[in-house]
């Protein structure tokens, strides 16, 4: 193992070893080092006789704004939470400018959501991989190398994959069963959490590990998420299924972040959490099929995610997330066990001072242990994983229970399939287990709402065999060994009402319900009028916050935040009321908005019309 001290040491370090072919794998999300990246890349780009190959995914970035009021908002925002000079990936930004060179090619297997569009290098060179097939197939491409962000013991003497061990653990293993050259290099970040379990290893596991004074930017940490009334209704409901002395896996989000939320409601609040259970169920449906619970959580949860983030910190610290399992040599205990994190400056910090209490309990491992039960201690995974529930989400259903998540029905792909189809199909080999899909049941865009809830999906992620358990703002579906006429009445019962007897004439042509079928009354009445007197009724604003975990924005960001929304989301004829709104809108109502904003002073017709804007949107959402 080498030891090297500057970056640079490092790129000539790389091509010195795989000369002018390097293939090289660099861990998802938060795991890479961008600055090494960068320099591989670079000089790639100046030589064209160099063949680079990058396989990864999650590539994250900071989003250029797309106009001069969002360039207002964001600039001084990004140098707030990220640092002035943070590190941004030259292979990202060229692949959104179409500027990547002809030497090189960019795979990966999960987008930043929505974020490479329309990109035809990205969505051209795009793998859809479930997650725990991913290692192999960095073999099968001839991956000869990969660089990943590590975290140093104290004494220096023991390393950890910290964020990433996923898939850096299984390729490992891989190339060593088949006798292969890899060469693995670790840079040392000085922030990043020091983290045990299987993620822990020895100097040896790398040839070259770097330590230097230039790797000292912000880790990237996704700013919180407001949570919606819609979201937190799918949270609720989806805590409702949360089965006390079981298993939770759940991914980032504000469908996530409402779960979490009410969570922890149920567990401190219970007799709240009780009532708004009962008001729910008289006003709409209530499930059927499945057994729900209000409970406290006398045992708790134990939770196995491939992604840890935020809401298992808030778990932790509330006394929810406190099932001990023991691990697969029957001695150590655990609470959580985690393939890769990302969350926010808030999380980080939880991890960089965890209790020894805590540190011993999660433990950071592969991929493949976590998202399937691929492993020697299977038996052992499996009375572990009791009472599992494991939530992800999905951008639209089926009538018969087929679910799409991650591409849309061009072919077009938004994310990708990561380890959602092996939980779902994991929670299938279970017996005491439940996969949940998470949906909002209409998406609104230019004023239009179109349902989720379609009579097909070009593309789906989770075949309708393995459909078991839906949510949507309007309650709770269970699928699993249900007739497909069955399937399709009860996804109806919690399909926007606008949308129902469209669906439901549908699916009768395609005879798969009887021609004489009416929805009971009981579920005719999920409309968005509905959900807001059944807010109301429970005082919502109180009992379910936009920012339940608190905000990375300031209250007048906050306020821009919703305004900016407004106007992004708006059709022609709402932006002329917007401006004309914002003529009669007093100025010193919006002062420290407007001074965010710069907008103390307007120069010109254009900053005018943009203040002005501004102004009107500010005013619209000011009660929402």
């Amino acid at each position: 193992m080498q030891k090297l001290s500057t970056l640079k040491e490092a790129e000539d370090f790389i091509y010195s070893r795989l000369g002018k072919s390097v293939v090289l794998a660099t861990p998802l999300g938060l795991g890479k080092p961008n600055q090494l990246l960068n320099l591989v890349y670079d000089r790639a780009k100046r030589d064209p006789s160099i063949r680079l190959t990058m396989f990864t995914a999650l590539s994250l970035d900071i989003p250029d704004p797309s106009s001069d009021l969002e360039k207002r908002f964001v600039e001084p925002f990004y140098k707030k939470h990220f640092g002035e000079n943070y590190p941004r990936l030259h292979y990202i930004q060229d692949l959104h400018k179409n500027q990547v060179p002809k030497n090189i090619t960019l795979h990966e297997f999960y987008f930043q959501a929505a974020t490479l569009l329309h990109n035809l290098e990205a969505q051209k060179n795009y793998i859809s991989l479930n997650y725990t097939h991913v290692a192999q197939n960095i073999y099968n491409l001839g991956t000869n190398t990969i660089v990943q962000l590590v975290a140093a013991s104290p004494d220096g003497k023991k390393f950890s994959l910290s964020c990433n061990p996923d898939l850096t653990l299984d390729v490992y293993d891989i190339y060593k069963k088949h006798d292969k050259p890899l060469l693995m290099v670790g840079v040392i970040h000085p922030d990043l959490p020091y983290l045990g379990g299987d993620a822990e290893v020895d100097a040896s596991f790398f040839d070259a590990l770097v330590e230097s004074s230039e790797v000292r930017q912000t880790l990237f940490a996704p700013p919180k998420v407001p949570v919606n009334f819609v979201d937190h209704m799918i949270g609720f409901h989806s805590s409702r299924l949360l089965v006390d002395d079981g298993t939770l896996q759940i991914g980032i989000g504000s469908l996530s972040d409402g779960l979490v939320y009410s969570a922890l409601m149920r567990h401190h609040q219970n007799d709240k959490y009780k009532s708004i259970s009962r008001t729910f169920d008289e006003m709409f449906a209530p499930p059927v099929g499945i057994r729900t619970s209000d409970s406290v959580f006398t045992e708790g949860l134990y939770g196995t995610s491939e992604m840890l983030m935020d809401g298992f910190m808030n778990l932790r610290k509330g006394g929810i997330l406190k099932r001990m399992i023991l691990d697969r040599d029957e001695s150590a205990k655990r609470y959580l066990h985690g393939a890769f994190f990302l969350g926010s400056k808030d999380f980080y910090d939880w991890l960089r001072n965890l209790s020894e209490e805590d540190f011993d309990g999660l433990s950071m491992t592969r991929v493949s242990k976590v998202n399937d039960l691929y492993d020697a201690h299977e038996l052992a995974l499996r009375r572990q994983r009791k009472n599992a529930r494991f939530f992800n989400t999905c951008m639209t259903m089926n009538l018969l229970g087929g679910a799409a998540s991650e591409t849309l029905s061009n072919g077009q792909v938004v994310s990708g399939v990561g380890g959602q189809y092996n939980f779902v199909a994991m929670s299938a080999e279970l017996p005491d287990s439940h996969s949940v899909l998470m949906m909002k049941s209409t998406r609104t865009k230019k004023e239009k709402r179109t349902s989720n809830v379609e009579i097909n999906n070009a593309h789906i992620t989770i075949p309708r065999h393995l459909r078991d358990i839906v949510v949507t703002e309007y309650g709770i579906a269970s699928l699993k060994g249900q007739s497909d006429s069955e399937v399709a009445k009860r996804i109806l019962a919690i399909t926007d009402s606008n949308f129902q007897e469209e669906l439901l004439d549908a699916v009768k042509k395609e005879g798969k319900i009887e021609k004489n079928y009416q929805l009971p009354e009981q579920v005719r009445n999920n409309t968005p009028a509905r959900l807001k007197e059944f807010a109301e009724k429970i005082n919502a604003k109180e009992n379910f916050p936009v920012f339940p975990f608190g905000s990375d924005f300031s209250k007048d960001e906050q306020n821009l935040q919703k305004a900016l929304l407004f106007l992004k989301d708006s059709p022609p004829q709402r932006l002329i009321g917007s401006l004309l709104k914002g003529f009669s809108t007093s100025d010193s109502k919006w002062k420290s908005e407007l001074e965010r904003m710069g907008f103390q002073k307007t120069e010109g017709i254009q900053e005018g019309i943009f203040r002005n804007l501004l102004l009107g949107a500010l005013e619209s959402t000011s009660s929402d």
